[in-house]
């Protein structure tokens, strides 16, 4: 048994689907299976036992009509039993039906029968602390028949010397013996962005509560931002705030996060990768992002999150994701700070407990 799991783009997404890998693995230990994913990607699933090869889909594919064809053929060649595709848009489609694989499993939509030879339909209504984005990943996973679930958590695998070269990089910083909390200061797009003088009102009260040491979490593109979000905050808060760490790689910032008390901030891929490392996270999300997707492993693990939705019951309602997406300021503006700190200080709390 061959097996081919497909989950191009992004870096949560690339985490998630990762379940689907661990499971196929344990229930077939004799498989091979390979997981195709972006470059870039690589970092968060890098050390997985359960993924025996990385396939990896180069961004040269997608630039040229030439290599991308003589990758399908690659696929072709490989001589796989299974594919499932996580991603479902057309290059996926696309190496699913030249993988030649005997099964073919994929989410339902109006064109995927050709290229699948079973799908399911995506459901965004959640039934388990997991999220929907996973419990999806699970459906697709167990349309193979009498497979068992071992496991629905994404987990990231450091190594001993990654954790020890984290340790050695804070301990170059005078802490005081203050925990150190890591800070989703920025979205991955401008509209995943809490708007910066309400964040900087989020960072006071952290360190009020807390007298913790920050470590900001961002891209160097995004300094700009990250000194405007500096100069929002009072003098005690821009005292705690670590500067000069400097996190060469997204491993690196992996095996420094696992050294924090807790992340706090924009809901996004640092936030899927803290829950990864068993590190207690509070996200903030977008107003136009479906809380229910990725709100995930909240009830019995230490993870907590916050969405205008919570405040305004019926605001995907009367208002869909588009409109929403469009005028995104305007929604961020009405979730004020004040809203939040209750919810942030009890969860400040239960950390330190």
């Amino acid at each position: 048994m061959k097996i081919l799991v497909i989950q191009q783009k992004m870096i949560g997404d690339v985490l998630t689907s990762s379940v689907i890998c661990e499971n196929l693995k344990r229930n077939f230990p004799n498989a091979e299976v390979h997981y195709l994913i972006n470059r870039f990607t690589l970092p968060v699933v890098e050390n997985n036992p359960y993924i025996d090869e990385f396939v990896i889909f180069e961004d040269e594919y997608r630039q040229s009509k030439i290599k991308f064809y003589k990758f399908l053929k690659q696929i072709s060649k490989s001589k796989y039993t299974h594919v499932f595709d996580a991603y479902g848009k057309l290059e996926s489609l696309l190496i699913s039906r030249f993988s030649k694989a005997k099964y073919r499993f994929g989410f339902r939509k109006s064109y995927s029968k050709f290229y699948y030879t079973q799908t399911v339909k995506i459901n965004n209504i959640t039934t388990t602390e997991a999220g929907s984005a996973i419990e999806n990943r699970i459906r697709l996973l167990q349309l193979m028949p009498n497979i068992k679930l071992f496991n629905n958590k994404p987990k990231i695998y450091l190594d001993n010397s990654e954790i020890v070269q984290a340790k050695e990089k804070l301990s170059g910083f005078k802490l005081s013996n203050s925990p150190c909390i890591m800070i989703s200061a920025l979205g991955s797009i401008p509209s995943k962005n809490y708007p910066l003088e309400y964040m900087a009102k989020i960072l006071d009260c952290i360190v009020k509560h807390t007298n913790a040491a920050l470590i900001l979490n961002y891209m160097p593109s995004q300094q700009a931002q990250i000194d405007h979000l500096k100069q929002q905050c009072n003098s005690t808060t821009q005292n705690h705030i670590i500067d000069g760490l400097q996190i060469k790689s997204l491993r690196d910032f992996m095996a420094i996060c696992k050294q924090c008390a807790a992340i706090i901030g924009n809901e996004g891929g640092a936030i899927n990768i803290a829950k990864a490392l068993d590190i207690p996270s509070f996200s903030i999300f977008s107003p136009w992002i479906l809380k229910e997707g990725w709100n995930s492993f909240e009830k019995n693990h230490p993870n907590t999150s916050v969405h205008l939705s919570d405040f305004q019951k019926k605001l995907h309602i009367k208002n869909d994701v588009k409109y929403i997406k469009k005028n995104v300021e305007n929604f961020y503006a009405e979730l004020r700070p004040e809203m939040i700190q209750r919810k942030l200080i009890d969860f400040l709390d239960s950390c330190a407990n």
